[in-house]
């Protein structure tokens, strides 16, 4: 049995992780899907949402049981990996699941700036408002960026339960720390998305690489696998513990 930790991406909540939780029960495992600050039902004001804040709130969930496969989707990549480097005790795997995943000085912003990351839907399709700034996604963009796979009664399902975005996340960088050594040597495993239109395939490679993600398992579906391709993604995390998390 292994304990799983989800975390969620932009503009989602602990909702995301619901088609995938039966699966992941049924297995055995200890499965919590986490709101992280400003999202889902969350109520932290948006000018207090931060990537050390999401790191925070990650790293006080792990500390309620064992060490955790952590698994982060999309910008909950950049979440699972700042906690990582501030509680990595506490973590016995890492899974990024079409998720970003920082080297120390990167922000999202960064990596999305980068040539491999040409034709990022999101960003496209981000409307920004307010003070501080928040992002939203349009239902219509939404349903060509992240649920290009999915049936039109699943992207309507995810696309009403869509929040506000704070942006402050975006453009902060992911930050080593003084716990260099044990960061670096977490396992680390990467679900890859063949037909991701948020981050791409060309992407999704240089950063799994750079990142010495293995195994690297591969899901012919969109940017949201725990939707669209609900049992392969089940497979793959079933996989992931069975290769990374002891006992």
């Amino acid at each position: 049995m292994t304990r799983f930790v989800l975390v969620h991406g932009a503009f989602g909540g602990s909702w995301c992780w619901e088609p995938v939780l039966p699966g992941l029960q049924a297995a055995g495992h200890q499965v919590e899907a986490i709101d992280l600050p400003g999202a889902g039902a969350d109520l932290t004001p948006l000018a207090e949402v931060t990537l050390d804040a999401y790191a925070e709130r990650i790293c006080q969930t792990l500390a309620q049981g064992p060490p955790a496969l952590l698994v982060g989707a999309s910008m909950g990549g950049m979440a699972i990996t700042q906690a990582a480097a501030r509680c990595p005790q506490q973590i016995a795997a890492l899974a990024y699941v079409s998720a970003f995943a920082p080297g120390d000085g990167q922000s999202l912003l960064d990596l999305t700036s980068m040539p491999e990351a040409a034709g990022d839907q999101v960003q496209a399709n981000l409307v920004v408002e307010g003070d501080p700034p928040f992002g939203t996604l349009p239902a219509k963009a939404a349903r060509h960026a992240v649920y290009n796979c999915a049936t039109d009664e699943q992207a309507a399902w995810a696309g009403e339960r869509h929040g506000p975005q704070a942006l402050a996340p975006f453009t902060q960088p992911f930050t080593l720390g003084d716990q260099a050594r044990e960061f670096a040597a977490l396992p680390r495993a990467y679900v890859s998305c063949l037909q991701d239109r948020a981050i791409a395939l060309a992407m999704q490679r240089r950063m799994l690489s750079a990142a010495g993600c293995n195994p690297v398992i591969e899901i012919d579906t969109d940017h949201s696998p725990w939707l669209s391709a609900t049992a392969e993604t089940v497979a793959a995390l079933n996989r992931i513990a069975d290769e990374l998390v002891p006992g």
